[in-house]
């Protein structure tokens, strides 16, 4: 389960860098308006819109790897810490509870500075 899960998160990796060089290597929509008054970049390697059309394949492609493995990760994450009963919260909380000593003082006799019901009205009579 360990191997599986370390090999989607390097094939999510490799789609991520992937998906930034993809996207920094487009032009904009802007460079096409330049090349049509005589700009040097219609004549490139994949054509005059063949990059266009593969870039953003290439981009939807590897983006589609990206989530498709982000979903796989919660799952297997979500599978991995289901075995476990209740919450972190609930986890974190027991250890609290039970080293609370069993013959507790008043809550209010805990507060400092805060005087008891009924030593405040014997005090005040």
């Amino acid at each position: 389960m360990q191997v599986l899960m370390n090999l989607v998160l390097l094939l999510q990796m490799v789609a991520a860098v992937a998906m930034i060089g993809l996207v920094l290597v487009q032009q904009g929509k802007g460079a096409d308006m330049g090349a049509s008054f005589g700009g040097g970049a219609s004549g490139s390697l994949f054509g005059a819109t063949g990059s266009a059309n593969f870039l953003s394949r290439s981009t939807a492609i590897a983006a589609t790897i990206f989530f498709v493995c982000t979903l796989a990760l919660a799952y297997f994450g979500n599978l991995r810490s289901s075995g476990s009963e209740g919450s972190i919260l609930d986890r974190a909380a027991a250890p609290v509870a039970a080293s609370a000593p069993a013959s507790a003082a008043p809550a209010a006799a805990q507060i400092p500075g805060l005087v008891a019901p009924a030593a405040s009205v014997g005090a005040s009579r």
